[in-house]
């Protein structure tokens, strides 16, 4: 951990808590700040907030008051989720007062290397294998992960050693709230449209995910996905190094795949066939994690290791279990049309998908052929269970049932599927009109099937 003073002495407003505010919160009280946390839930029924009144951290619950920017912050640290239409964080910002995220403080305090990775899609599976790759690596210190695959940065940046790499997952929300961020390697796994409702338009979400790349020299990487021109022109705006990587062989320069095998630059690295976990999308994420291994050093042998072996990410077409000839897997961190779109295309098998969530105002006529190629029966939840029927029915799709949510969906397509079939939840929607997250919902869902089948989580 680095020793920083910017802090000593200075106000403080940590703005939304969870894992990230308390963190930062923590963080801020140690680097010798006057730390003021500001909650929206009370303090009744605020376990957190409780918990760091008792380490000596001020509190305020039950709302945001506009008063608290009378008082002299040096700096306001808001939970990533809070828009920047909040008035406490607009009035911040018009006072001329920075306003940060929690990987923001994390990255000044970090003594490793900082690797960083976002995206629209794969962006949790990516982090994870770079840093398994990272660790198959002799001597070189410890890879961590951190950021929004729900490790707080602030904590593990406090214990990363100066030999130490910490892979952080960086959402759009993250990065809208950087300033001097800076990673040695960034990646780029994709861009697609999505939490449009958050930054307005397509083109503001383009702008926060740039921002991963807005600090680095031509020192450092920027690893960017080739199959699509939109992309490749958008490396043009790094100063950093540019490292393709390409399923489609759109680049040789990088890591790609060319007639079912994966190269880095001219050497084969192993079938892709060979990778545990199914899909083209989960082909693009080894592939970015292949171009960060090698910039870093890792052999060969050791990326083989982690591809023939890595099983997937929790809620990240996760494969739960099989019984009776059905193979049930959880996807719940398929918040948007093209996740829900991948997940589908690496099954042959017939397909119960189980889909449905938040309004964000979109319709789900794109994800209408892929549903006609791969589902046989569609159930559907949530907010937006009618617009995903409509899909549906574009689809061609006979089977098409209402459920209350994606507990109550198991059963119901547990009576409408037959062996060899794939029961899957990818919503391709975010979780929040009945979940609090896309982890809760995938647990739930998991939970759902244990009750039908009397079979534990295969771990």
């Amino acid at each position: 951990m680095e020793s920083v003073e910017q802090y000593r002495n200075q106000k403080v407003l940590v703005l939304g808590l969870a894992k990230s505010g308390m963190n930062a919160a923590r963080l801020l009280h140690k680097l010798g700040a006057f730390v003021t946390v500001n909650d929206k839930k009370d303090f009744d029924n605020n376990p957190d907030a409780q918990e760091l009144l008792s380490d000596g951290i001020k509190v305020i619950t039950g709302g945001h008051p506009l008063s608290l920017l009378d008082e002299d912050f040096k700096v306001v640290v808001k939970n990533p989720g809070i828009p920047y239409t909040n008035p406490i964080v607009a009035g911040a910002i018009k006072k001329g007062i920075p306003v940060i995220t929690e990987v923001e403080l994390a990255s000044q305090i970090l003594s490793g290397e900082l690797i960083g990775v976002t995206g629209t899609n794969g962006k949790t599976t990516t982090t994870t294998l770079i840093s398994m790759m990272l660790n198959q690596r002799q001597n070189s210190g410890k890879a961590y992960v951190a950021g929004n695959i729900g490790v707080p940065a602030s904590a593990v940046a406090q214990k990363a050693l100066a030999t130490d790499t910490m892979v952080t997952e960086l959402s759009s929300f993250m990065l809208c709230g950087i300033q001097t961020l800076h990673p040695h390697i960034a990646v780029l796994t994709n861009i697609y449209s999505t939490h449009l409702d958050y930054h307005g338009s397509r083109a503001n979400y383009v702008k926060a995910k740039m921002r991963i790349t807005m600090n680095q020299t031509a020192d450092d990487y920027f690893v960017v996905n080739w199959d699509s021109e939109e992309w490749r022109g958008l490396s043009e705006q790094s100063k950093a190094q540019v490292v393709p990587f390409s399923r489609q062989a759109n680049s040789t320069a990088g890591a790609y795949e060319k007639d079912g095998n994966l190269y880095f630059k001219d050497e084969l690295i192993m079938a892709a066939k060979e990778i545990k976990i199914p899909g083209d999308h989960n082909v693009e994420n080894a592939l970015a994690a292949i171009a960060v291994a090698k910039i870093e050093g890792v052999p060969t042998a050791g990326i083989i290791q982690v591809l023939k072996t890595f099983s997937g990410v929790r809620h990240r077409t996760q494969y739960v279990e099989t019984y009776e000839g059905r193979q049930f897997y959880n996807d719940s961190k398929a918040t948007n049309i093209v996740a829900t779109e991948m997940a589908l295309k690496g099954f042959d098998q017939p397909v119960v998908l189980l889909a449905g969530g938040l309004d964000r105002g979109n319709t789900f006529e794109k994800l209408a052929p892929a549903l006609k190629a791969h589902v046989k029966t569609l159930i559907v939840f949530g907010e937006t269970a009618q617009k995903m029927a409509d899909a549906g029915k574009i689809a061609g799709i006979k089977e098409i049932e209402f459920s209350e949510n994606c507990e109550t969906a198991v059963p119901t397509a547990w009576k409408l599927s037959a062996p060899g079939d794939i029961i899957m939840l990818s919503p391709a929607c975010a979780s929040w009109d009945q979940y609090p997250n896309f982890e809760i919902r995938g647990d739930r869902y998991i939970k759902a099937v244990e009750d039908l089948t009397g079979k534990a989580e295969e771990k």
